[in-house]
């Protein structure tokens, strides 16, 4: 079939086809301007897609990574127990503790459920007639009453169980009650300046304060815990997320050389003749020589411990036995005469001619006591007499050098290292200042216990060496501290230095028993023993010189022979004149319960 011959709906087909390719070609011209908005519309929308998860998966990664984490991790603090503080008797090894851990109560107000000033009223006088409010403190709970939105304002703290039970029957609206461990001290006074207190730091932490709680704070604090892991939606944990887990270390228990008995019975010995002698303060102390044992340890006036704030002066938290340094006068006298005994210079019958004064070495002349001249005397009368001058003779004998090695051999311008808070060294720096053998008005006074200072756990470690054989004891109050794993670290005796030889000191131990027997200390006899110790009286240096007041001080041994304890006793401005009317005779009851309590029998 030719073109010519084509059929009629050919003819239709391409007329179609035609019309079709003209209405294309309008499509195809330029686009209408709302497509070109969309189109824009979703670009830059994807940008700030692109960009937001660019800033969240990159730059602000950990900052999510930690909400995440908070919403489906938990994390507790475990808070370990602070360990205990005993003393034993020495004789059985039975423990008593002296601090402990005791759950009381913290009344608090929830000052929604109050809704007026007359319910905040009755509540105040309810809790008034329980604890016994002055008008300040009542006004104060009323006005904590009054804050009407706070769900926990503290009203009370450490509050006991009969107590508690008796506000909860008053059903009072708005008060309850919170169980919270606090660090209690079943003696109360008892050993508290050797004991010390829980206070708290800057930031609400408990912390051990002075003595034993501040000396080893960080063994009975023990060490905190923790628990941390995944949790579910409903709060449970998720056993297979993974977790981690530090167990709370509880804190060390220690067991301490004192003796209840003997620091109660000495203690209250002490506080009887403090209060009769009307002195400002007293310290005592009483060692075992042969191991350095400390089985007593008083310090008047002293505080309870379960109420520290309540005292009047900061100054009796501090042990003034190991605290406390003062010019130790005449006790001194024997540590001076067993060194010169110790080099051979001089034994207890070599004689000294005593004229009562020396003038060439002070700028004012060295005299004996109420300016006594005593003449033609042996060693053993010059400490049984306290002669000041025959101590300077004997310290020409020694000359200088020595004497000041001799005296820090003995323990004296250091700390002894006592387990305790707070200790101080005393200082003998007037002895250091000079050089040369010859002595000078300083080492002369130190001879007899002036111009230097002591603490009273110095004095009574060198009298410890004195009687024991010539060692240097480390003084210690702690016999052994158990740990919350159970292993134990006991404390053994350990000596530091050798002073003198036994010969000295056996020697240096007699002429003592006979200060006791027939010199100025005649006031520490005691029926059926040998005693030995030597009294000091001794003036307080004041701004302008010494002054009337003094100190006075006995340190003492028993029984002679085989010496089981060293007692110091010192009061501080008693209304006596000397040592043998004040010291002495509180020694003597202290001794005389001691023998007994140790079952020690006479030998006299």
């Amino acid at each position: 079939m030719s073109p010519k011959e084509e059929p009629a709906d050919r003819k239709k087909f391409d007329v179609i086809i035609s019309a079709y390719d003209s209405n294309l070609n309008k499509i195809s011209g330029p686009r209408d301007w709302r497509l070109n908005f969309v189109w824009i519309f979703f670009v830059i929308f994807a940008i700030i897609i692109v960009s937001r998860l660019i800033i969240l998966m990159i730059f602000q990664h950990q900052f999510y990574l930690s909400v995440a984490t908070g919403s489906r991790e938990t994390w507790d603090h475990l808070f370990p127990n602070r360990g205990g503080i005993y003393a034993q008797d020495t004789r059985t090894g039975e423990k008593y503790p002296l601090a402990m851990n005791r759950d009381y109560f913290i009344l608090f107000a929830d000052t929604r459920a109050i809704k007026d000033d007359d319910t905040a009223n009755q509540i105040t006088n309810k809790l008034s007639e329980i604890f016994n409010y002055d008008d300040q403190r009542k006004l104060a709970v009323y006005m904590q009453l009054n804050k009407r939105n706070d769900p926990y304002e503290p009203i009370e703290k450490k509050v006991e169980d009969p107590t508690v039970k008796k506000i909860e029957e008053m059903q009072l609206p708005g008060i309850y009650f919170a169980r919270k461990s606090y660090r209690y001290y079943p003696e109360n006074e008892l050993a508290a300046p050797i004991v010390g207190f829980v206070g708290q730091d800057d930031n609400g932490n408990d912390v051990g304060r002075y003595g034993i709680e501040g000396y080893w704070n960080k063994e009975l604090a023990g060490s905190g815990g923790f628990v941390n892991g995944a949790k579910s939606a409903i709060g449970g944990w998720i056993p297979l997320s993974g977790w981690n887990f530090k167990p709370a270390m509880d804190g060390a228990d220690i067991i301490l050389t004192i003796d209840r008995t003997l620091q109660y019975k000495s203690c209250e010995i002490l506080r009887q003749g403090m209060q009769e002698f009307k002195a400002e303060s007293a310290s005592l102390i009483i060692m075992e020589p042969s191991t350095g044992a400390v089985r007593a340890m008083c310090s008047l006036p002293d505080f309870n411990p379960n109420e520290y704030s309540k005292v009047e002066s900061l100054n009796v938290y501090n042990n003034s036995a190991i605290f406390t340094a003062y010019e130790p006068g005449s006790i001194f006298k024997p540590i001076t005469m067993s060194a010169v005994v110790n080099e051979k210079l001089v034994t207890p019958t070599s004689y000294f001619l005593d004229t009562g004064s020396r003038s060439d070495l002070c700028s004012k002349p060295i005299k004996n006591a109420n300016d006594t001249v005593f003449g033609s005397q042996t060693m053993s009368g010059v400490l049984e007499n306290s002669i000041n001058t025959g101590m300077v003779y004997v310290t020409e004998l020694l000359g200088r050098n020595r004497f000041v090695k001799y005296v820090q051999n003995f323990g004296f311008g250091i700390k002894t290292g006592i387990e305790l808070d707070t200790e101080t060294p005393g200082t003998i720096s007037s002895l250091l200042d000079k050089r040369g053998n010859q002595i000078d008005c300083y080492a002369a006074t130190a001879s007899f216990g002036q111009g230097i200072m002591a603490t009273p756990i110095q004095l009574v470690s060198a009298y410890s060496a004195i009687v024991n054989g010539g060692k240097i004891m480390k003084p210690t109050v702690v016999k052994e501290i158990t740990y919350a794993d159970g292993k134990t670290e006991r404390f053994k005796p350990k000596e530091i230095v050798a002073t003198i030889s036994n010969q000295a000191s056996v020697l240096t131990k007699g002429m003592l028993v006979n200060v006791v027997e027939k010199g100025h200390s005649r006031n520490a006899k005691i029926d059926g023993y040998y005693v030995g110790g030597k009294t000091g009286t001794a003036q307080i240096a004041g701004k302008e010189g010494y002054t009337l007041d003094t100190n006075q001080s006995f340190v003492g041994f028993a029984p002679a022979d085989d010496p089981k304890f060293v007692i110091l006793v010192k009061f501080e401005k008693p209304n006596k004149t000397w040592a043998d009317s004040t010291a002495s005779p509180i020694f003597k009851q202290v001794a005389e319960f001691a023998l007994n309590y140790y079952g020690i029998a006479p030998k006299k």
